[in-house]
């Protein structure tokens, strides 16, 4: 999907975040080249790309932590460059690399930020005890921080994060150094909080991971979004559907009918099934299997192939590639 600037000139004032043209420089280098996209509130956007392709980058920028040297980012309507401490109350941020106070306690760590986001002291308390829970930490609140295992340090990163109850939650690599039952709760963690009416923005390498829970893929190369969509939009945005055609014992005839039907490419046969990519809308795949069948081919199984986020990504980097699509 290429970005074009002038399409956002009518976008909802509802998206919680709205970038337009963000152009970021390091001193020898450029990271990010004319950025423009909205996020729509109660959403999960999966931020993906290489190393390198801007993605921490772009998030400091989200987070009012870098200044960037030219266009605009506003988070719930307001500038991040005119509103930086107006914006900190209102979004939550977990860098890649991070750091915990060693000597503090996890409730002094939680009840820390709690105070640094301007949580009433009348309601510290409880959100200090129901932050530790969300994050299994509740039997960890008298331990300090330096004495936690990695794990248990990135939990209470997060912790600190939502402590707050932000309106944006950025999340960079959020599951690094969880086992694989803490990573199954934070997923659902992320979901209820989205349920609850958080929008969220998360960046991490395992796609696989993040589609358990993500609404949106947000894709980056070379400091461009190459995409932005719906994630299931994204599978859909696909010109032709992979399709499967499995048999109840070999027969030849079957890649022979498909290569020479209309819409039908990329056939590929096994020994007893064969996949293919098909133009067609439902009723054309009706004729397709119908003429499968009247040719007498013993089909066990006529049906779309589904597509991963893996899938999608690979898909849109190699567009991106191959045809220039991206932003400009």
């Amino acid at each position: 999907m290429t970005q074009d600037t002038a399409a956002y000139d009518h976008a909802p004032s509802a998206a919680v975040v709205q970038v337009r043209d963000l152009i970021y420089d390091y001193p020898t280098a450029r990271a990010l080249f004319g950025v423009s996209f909205d996020i729509e509130p109660g959403s999960i956007t999966a931020l993906v790309g290489p190393n390198g392709a801007g993605k921490t980058t772009l998030m400091r920028c989200l987070a009012a932590l870098e200044t960037p040297y030219s266009g605009s980012v506003v988070v719930d309507g307001l500038d991040v460059e005119e509103h930086p401490r107006d914006i900190h109350k209102r979004l939550g941020f977990l860098q890649d690399f991070f750091g915990l106070y060693d000597d503090l306690s996890v409730r002094q760590c939680l009840d820390h930020h709690a105070a640094a986001h301007h949580v009433p002291w009348v309601e510290r308390s409880a959100a200090v005890v129901q932050s530790a829970e969300r994050l299994g930490l509740s039997d960890r609140l008298e331990q300090k921080a330096g004495a936690l295992s990695r794990g248990l340090r990135q939990r209470l990163a997060v912790a600190q994060a939502i402590i707050h109850r932000p309106k944006l939650l950025l999340l960079d690599e959020p599951a690094s150094g969880l086992d694989p039952e803490a990573r199954q709760d934070l997923s659902r963690l992320l979901v209820t909080l989205r349920d609850e009416g958080m929008t969220l923005v998360v960046s991490s390498h395992i796609l696989a991971e993040l589609e358990d829970y993500s609404t949106h893929i947000m894709i980056m190369r070379d400091g461009r979004v190459v995409d932005y969509a719906a994630l299931e939009q994204g599978a859909a945005a696909a010109p032709t559907t992979r399709m499967l055609a499995v048999l109840a014992r070999p027969d030849a005839r079957l890649g022979q009918v498909l290569r020479g039907t209309e819409g039908v490419t990329g056939v590929m046969d096994t020994e007893n099934n064969v996949g293919f990519d098909f133009a067609g809308d439902d009723e054309a795949r009706a004729a397709l299997l119908r003429q499968l069948v009247e040719a007498g081919l013993p089909l066990v199984e006529f049906r779309p192939v589904r597509r991963n986020m893996q899938d999608v990504y690979l898909d849109r980097v190699g567009k991106s590639r191959d045809g220039g699509e991206g932003q400009s």
